[in-house]
């Protein structure tokens, strides 16, 4: 739900039509209606501004910016707090009155009952930032998993905040300057960690993190309220697994009703695959209409998951859509990628999902997305691998390690090997160097090595700390696939599946919903023995065992896909021309970032039909073509705020 964004600008110096162009570059996020309100306060002038999707309250009692009557307090609160009802009965108790049956108004006086405290109480997704004029703070809030995103620039005179980067580019004093060692991070990942962006001076705030902002001494502190270490390190449950199956489905059931109530139609995105079902499933058994369920389909049946989906369908009766993806429907959408996704992000599903979502739109208003379930059941195959390869180097001793290690990167001094190879060698090498089970999972999915990089990449970077380095805060409690799956629902979900959703959805003006993401279900399930989430080689276990008990596994058992494209066969085809520009050798010498030639051959190797260089010629086009949108808008490219 919604978009917001606004300025503390110490110069006071920025006019009341920036906040309204930062406000409507984000109306695709918030099409139903706009807010913006001004005020000074400790030298400072303070712009809020709100684009609504109304879900909750479709009366103008919904408005934002928000301001409590009683103590002057402002809000604008981008997402849905799920047990609003009982925390409003609750305020009721204490005497608070209420003008609206919204739950942004509940936010606002839980913070006048409770302060800070009051974001313990809340289950739910939000991005919430919070003028209190009483103590002269602004106040910014981020739920737990991180659904809801929040970036801001602070520069010592300026700070900015929006739901997403395009905000910040419609002030005059947002500095455009990439920064080489978040770009870095890019290149091995496919996204870019938080706390940092892709800017200089502009960072995202953290997932289960709050902070102050003091508007006199303009210091800026950070807190920690929901820790997911902390969660994986409270003493495992002593409980048996037909005891844990029973359970796990109490709490979702209780998650996946939250995320039904609204005011507007609700539907479910649904793969085929287990998570989804599994959330499908729970809602049509509890449910006397038939739900929505949304999927897409592809001629090619390596990516066609549609028919999987109409099984699972069919099996539960619901009203279903299939939508069938043509190479012309994804040639429409390539273009508006770098724009949608305004930080670079590689994922070849971001086109799928905003193309789903874009069907979902012509229904509901409203849609459930099953994502978290491999992160927090252990359901990809690199969890089982990455502990394998764990078990095979970390049997020798690691002064042993680091000695092989260094000898390799001797060798690696003379060598001049292809960035379109998977460097073997560098790979191991890297293994060899990695002092625990996390990091070695890092690098076993990095995109490209230190030394790959190191090949192509021309400006001088720094080391930044992410949290592929918390392995040392989990606790002994902890095995390798404890350690594996907190840090990669830490990255991989929170940075790159969390924001492909949340952006392919608002691309299509309809809000998206987590309900595996509820906390209650992620502390549960931390708190499983990890035999209860990986059996042998097979993830997911204990979610498994619910989704058998309504829809038969003979259904169930297949290749795990998950709205997939063939975008990697598109750009030999019709997409070529969009690929040839941004791999053009004359671009990349007048950009220097990187080796030109390196990057021709890494290419040349992709269109030549070396399909296993593809994942990683894809990672550098999308930045380059991100790079063509946004930093070449100085020079020709002028970006709107009606950029769909």
């Amino acid at each position: 739900m919604c978009g917001l964004t606004g300025f503390i600008d110490f110069s006071n110096s920025t006019s009341e039509e920036v906040l309204k162009q930062m406000t409507d570059s984000l109306i695709h996020r918030g099409p139903d209606d706009r807010g913006t309100e001004i005020r000074f306060h400790s030298g400072a002038k303070i712009g809020f501004g709100f684009r609504r999707l109304s879900i909750i309250d479709l009366s103008s009692g919904g408005h934002q910016p928000m301001i409590n009557e009683n103590n002057g307090d402002m809000i604008v609160f981008n997402g849905e707090v799920y047990n609003f009802a009982e925390i409003r009965e609750e305020l009721l108790k204490c005497g608070h009155q209420f003008k609206s049956t919204s739950d942004s108004e509940v936010v606002l006086k839980a913070f006048h009952q409770w302060g800070t405290a009051c974001i313990e109480k809340f289950i739910g997704m939000f991005a919430i930032v919070l003028f209190s004029p009483s103590t002269g703070k602004v106040h910014f809030f981020r739920d737990r998993a991180g659904v809801k995103p929040l970036y801001y620039y602070w520069d010592g005179k300026l700070l900015l905040f929006g739901s997403e980067l395009k905000a910040l580019h419609k002030h005059p004093g947002f500095s455009r300057t990439i920064d080489y060692s978040s770009l870095r991070l890019y290149f091995h990942h496919g996204y870019i960690p938080s706390p940092f962006s892709i800017f200089k001076f502009t960072f995202k705030v953290e997932p289960g993190q709050r902070m102050e902002f003091d508007l006199k001494s303009r210091n800026l502190k950070k807190f920690t309220y929901w820790d997911l270490i902390k969660v994986f390190n409270r003493p495992k449950l002593k409980i048996d697994f037909e005891e844990a199956v029973e359970e796990l489905e109490k709490l979702m059931v209780s998650a996946f009703r939250y995320r039904m109530i609204s005011d507007v139609p609700v539907g479910v995105f649904l793969s085929g695959g287990y998570d989804s079902t599994c959330v499908t499933a729970l809602l049509q058994e509890h449910s006397d209409v038939k739900l929505k369920t949304f999927t897409i389909s592809f001629d090619s049946e390596i990516f066609n998951e549609g028919h999987y989906a109409r099984a699972v369908a069919d099996h539960l009766d619901t009203d279903h859509y299939n939508y069938h993806c043509t190479e012309e429907d994804a040639m429409e959408l390539v273009d508006k990628y770098p724009i949608v996704y305004d930080e670079p992000l590689s994922d070849g599903g971001g086109l799928s999902n905003m193309l789903v979502a874009l069907k979902a739109s012509e229904h509901v208003k409203v849609v459930l997305s099953a994502d978290g379930g491999d992160e927090i059941f252990a359901g990809y195959s690199k969890h089982h691998y990455s502990k394998q390869q764990y078990h095979r180097y970390f049997n020798l001793p690691y002064p042993v390690r680091v000695t092989m290690a260094k000898a390799m990167s001797m060798v690696n001094y003379f060598r001049n090997w292809p960035i379109y190879r998977i460097d073997r060698f560098s790979r191991l090498q890297s293994f060899l160097e990695a002092k625990d089970v996390s990091t070695l999972f890092d690098r076993v999915n990095q995109t490209f090595t230190e030394y790959e990089i190191t090949q192509f990449m021309k400006p001088r970077t720094r080391k930044l700390y992410n949290k592929f380095m918390n392995d040392h805060l989990l606790g002994k409690g902890n095995d390798e696939i404890d350690r594996i799956i907190a840090i990669d629902f830490q990255t991989f979900l929170s940075e790159d599946i969390l924001p492909k959703v949340d952006r392919a959805t608002k691309f299509a003006s309809i809000e998206a919903r987590e309900p595996l993401l509820d906390h209650r279900i992620i502390e549960f399930a931390a708190t499983l023995p990890s035999s209860f989430k990986l059996k042998g080689d097979k993830g997911k276990y204990i979610l498994r065992e619910v989704v058998h008990k309504y829809v038969p596994q003979s259904i169930m058992d297949r290749p795990k896909m998950g709205f997939g494209i063939p975008i990697s066969h598109w750009g030999q085809g019709k997409l070529r021309p969009l690929f040839d520009e941004c791999f053009d050798q004359k671009f990349i010498k007048d950009q220097g970032l990187f080796s030109a030639s390196k990057l021709g051959e890494l290419y040349k190797s992709y269109q030549s039909g070396n399909m296993t260089s593809f994942d990683r010629m894809y990672t550098v086009f999308n930045f380059q073509h991100w790079f063509k949108k946004w930093m070449l808008s100085f020079t020709g490219i002028i970006i709107t705020s009606n950029i769909f």
